[in-house]
């Protein structure tokens, strides 16, 4: 199948290249300036900083673009009722790795609870004394809920069984997450898991009623000095009430990878753009707070799947 690839990184080229597929690769991402680069294909692969409006779809259909795929789990980027309209079959590849994001989230809180940012800046100026600011906790005996109980999330439960976690979870569909759970975990009302939770990580689908979903009204219910994880989408997580908590107290600690304004930030180097992003630059200033660039997904294993799916889903275009 003859296909162009839009945002391609660095890190997955080589192996894009390596396909039975006549597919291009580009670095640029998908917009209205760049569609027309996909003259003359059957099929665009996408990314999710891409832009799969009403208007670039609508280009892609005038193009003969037939089949669109996006190299990621999460689909907000795209119109699904205008590819419905104009015949377009949208494919993404829901459960590439749901280990790299699980154990990611575990990475953030092992190393908030642990103090590692302020121990690692420490060891560059060779002081190594050690202080009531580097005093952490242990997740053994914590309360951890889990916003959202898909793939990702049990993952992380299965992960968090071994550190000896209470684990709570809350989903929209409860009773398919009690099905499909393979540890002890109690499925709770959103309010129980805010009250009781010492950690949330937040595993949610963006939608209408998740979007903002933790605001201050939610962090107001939660324990104060607990620990808010999001490794999911950015845009259920208001930041200007976060960094409200976070200076309150209220908030005790702070991790993020994904962020509810990236697009256009994330994925390129800004360390000289004369107008950063002053969300992030209060966040990055704060101890309690370690903030990265939606890289939970970047491992090895993640991309061999990614590739791997994308070229059978292709395949079955194909034929």
């Amino acid at each position: 199948m003859k296909a162009i690839a839009f945002s391609v990184g660095s890190f997955e080229e080589p192996l894009l290249r390596d396909t039975n597929h006549e597919l291009t690769l580009v670095a640029d991402q998908l917009s209205m300036d760049t569609v027309d680069q996909a003259t003359g294909y059957e099929a665009v692969l996408i990314f999710g900083t891409d832009d799969a409006s009403r208007p670039v779809l609508t280009r892609l259909h005038q193009l003969g673009i037939r089949y669109l795929l996006t190299r990621s789990a999460g689909t907000d980027h795209i119109d699904q009722a205008t590819a419905d309209e104009l015949g377009i079959d949208v494919k993404s590849i829901p459960a590439y790795s749901p280990g790299a994001i699980a154990e990611y989230a575990v990475a953030l809180m092992l190393a908030l609870g642990r103090h590692l940012r302020e121990a690692t800046d420490n060891a560059r100026q060779f002081d190594f004394k050690l202080t009531r600011q580097l005093v952490g906790f242990e997740l053994r005996g914590k309360t951890v809920g889990i916003a959202g109980y898909g793939n990702i999330g049990q993952a992380l439960a299965r992960i968090l069984t071994g550190f000896g976690c209470q684990l709570l979870a809350y989903d929209a569909k409860p009773e398919a997450a009690q099905a499909e759970s393979e540890v002890p975990i109690e499925l709770v009302s959103l309010e129980d898991l805010l009250t009781r939770s010492d950690i949330i990580s937040l595993h949610l689908p963006l939608t209408e009623q998740t979007q903002g979903l933790f605001k201050r009204e939610t962090f107001d219910r939660m324990k104060r000095g607990a620990m808010l994880i999001n490794t999911g989408r950015g845009a259920t997580l208001n930041t200007t009430d976060a960094l409200e908590a976070l200076r309150s107290g209220q908030l005790g600690y702070l991790g993020i990878d994904v962020y509810e304004h990236e697009h256009g930030l994330f994925f390129e180097d800004r360390s000289n753009s004369e107008t950063p992003d002053p969300l992030i630059e209060e966040l990055l200033s704060l101890p309690n707070v370690l903030v990265t660039g939606h890289q939970a997904f970047l491992t090895q294993e993640a991309l061999d799947a990614i590739v791997s799916q994308s070229m059978a889903i292709l395949d079955d275009w194909a034929h």
